[in-house]
């Protein structure tokens, strides 16, 4: 019998283990990207490669996570030793997009038994491919960076210099994709000695393994309880992105979530083929967006006292997930997916809260910006010495506004959960010049609770340099619910050094000379109920 106090315990202390690792993993990084903006995830799995626990870090890394620990054991869990870690980023083995490196470590206990697994994500602001950030507009997998297979990148604790000078040469910026993957090896360390004291405490090896199988069941019992609160059916949604970058769109993505006995299906047949541009999304990214929408739900109920499920394998049990082959939401080898991770990711959330909202109206809210607005920057720096160097961010937006109460202005909503890079830290650190950061007033859609207003968002370049945009929600707008109205689109800017200005695509490679400034305008997120709704 286990005891409820008890458990809530564990599921405390493994969180917190998942917590220490990505803070390990900020203080010891080198990049803007990973030290402010916090663009990494950390995990516990048990030895089976089950997800026990996250931190409250990025969801569209943590709920594809489990699919990158389950690559890592296939290819390499037979040789697997204590002080061995597997990198990986291949989309098409158990990664998501290029950027995102993921390293896997098994936990072998004091009796040298395989006990737990622990991960941790990264995005590295470049991992080579056609332009500076990796976020290409392309045509192929191969032009997005280096790709990389589950491979053993720690052997017995010892770094495996090869590989890391293989990883360099592919890439901008050297001395940060080192510090940063360095990083990631602290903090996988840190992670593993953390749950071996846990296993030594006073409950031993056996109660915390006991206590993390609960947790799973735990899990899974509340997500049943609530499908099971859902009257039994199917709910059907579907949106649109914009364009892919390479002619095609407007691309359908189209979901059926099927309700029965506290159980669920969720289809996405009917969504548009895999296109030529970037905006493939592999399976993993599917997983992450289901994980992500049917938690969130479940725990936002009026009256605030259902219990969310807890962030873990278990509580995706009864939920069953249907990608078409060939589709955008699993594309054929070798589809370019660099904008599938984050761009793709924000509209299958859109279409799965839009079925839900059909589902249980008192809990969903109307759409949020629904993109990153991602900009990637980079060029030669000579005020340091003539480096090379690779920026990345993302720009917040409007949040939708819900039942009970309107949207949240200039936040990163839904997949992602970065903070900015602040102006001090981005002018210190890359020859730019912030001169606009401010909210977008009027771009939240307007309703009984209106929705939040995105961000506009300017960088100077102060040298030569190469900027790339991949953003969406250029055109079609942030929904609205009950009547509200929907949010204002996007809008992307090129301001020339005299003052002429040139309006840009939703996705783009621009040259900067200095003087010229980049702008981006961010979505607002979608009112909810009409200007009359009491």
């Amino acid at each position: 019998m286990i005891d409820p106090v008890r458990l809530e315990v564990y599921r405390h202390r493994f969180a917190a283990v998942a917590e220490e690792m990505g803070e390990a993993l900020r203080r010891a990084s080198f990049s803007p990207n990973i030290k402010e903006r916090r663009d990494y995830s950390c995990a516990v799995f048990d030895a089976r490669g089950d997800m026990v626990a996250q931190a409250t870090h990025i969801p569209v890394h943590l709920g594809s996570m489990p699919l990158s620990v389950a690559a890592a054991i296939e290819e390499q869990g037979p040789d697997l030793g204590p002080g061995d870690m597997v990198l990986l980023n291949d989309p098409y083995r158990g990664g998501t997009h290029l950027p995102d490196l993921t390293l896997v470590a098994p936990v072998f206990d004091d009796a040298g038994a395989l006990a737990w697994f622990v991960a941790s994500r990264a995005h590295h602001a470049d991992v080579g491919g056609m332009t500076p950030g990796s976020l290409p507009i392309s045509r192929e997998i191969y032009q997005e960076g280096l790709r990389i297979p589950p491979v053993r990148l720690v052997r017995g604790g010892a770094v495996e210099r090869d590989l890391v000078r293989v990883l360099l040469a592919n890439c901008r910026a050297p001395e940060e994709r080192e510090g940063d993957l360095l990083a990631q090896v602290a903090a996988n360390r840190l992670g593993g000695a953390r749950l071996l004291e846990l296993e030594r405490g006073p409950g031993g090896a056996a109660e915390a393994r006991l206590h993390a199988r609960a947790l799973l069941d735990y899990a899974e019992r509340l997500m049943r309880a609530f499908l099971r609160a859902i009257p039994d059916g199917e709910y059907a949604f579907e949106d649109f992105l914009e364009d892919d970058g390479a002619g095609s769109g407007p691309l359908a993505v189209r979901v059926a979530v099927r309700i029965a006995g506290g159980e669920a299906t969720v289809d996405f047949s009917g969504t548009a083929p895999q296109c030529r541009g970037c905006l493939n999304a592999n399976e993993a990214i599917a997983l992450s967006a289901t994980a992500y929408a049917f938690r969130a739900v479940a725990g936002a109920g009026a009256s605030g006292a259902e219990a969310q499920p807890p962030p873990n394998a278990g509580a995706l049990r009864p939920i069953r997930l249907v990608v078409p082959e060939g589709s955008l939401v699993a594309p054929r080898f070798p589809a370019a997916v660099a904008g599938g991770n984050v761009e793709t990711s924000q509209r299958l959330v859109d279409v799965l809260l839009g079925a839900l909202a059909a589902a249980c109206p008192d809990r969903v809210p109307a759409a949020s910006a629904g993109s990153m607005s991602n900009l990637t920057v980079g060029g030669v720096d000579p005020g340091r010495g003539g480096r090379t160097f690779a920026y990345y961010e993302t720009v917040g937006g409007g949040a939708g506004a819900s039942p009970r109460g309107k949207g949240a202005s200039g936040i990163q909503t839904h997949m992602t959960n970065t903070r900015n890079t602040p102006v001090e830290v981005l002018e210190h650190a890359y020859p730019f010049r912030v001169r606009q950061y401010r909210l977008r007033p009027g771009s939240g859609g307007a309703g009984a609770h209106p929705g939040g207003d995105g961000i506009v968002r300017e960088l100077v370049a102060l040298a030569p340099c190469e900027a790339t945009l991949l953003t969406e929600r250029r055109r079609l707008a942030p929904y609205g619910l009950a009547g509200g109205a929907p949010g204002a689109p996007g809008r992307n800017g090129l301001v020339r050094a005299d003052g002429s200005e040139v309006e840009l695509p939703a996705k783009a490679t621009v040259r900067l000379e200095p003087g010229d400034a980049i702008r981006v305008e961010t979505p607002g997120g979608g009112g909810f109920g009409g200007p009359t709704a009491p």
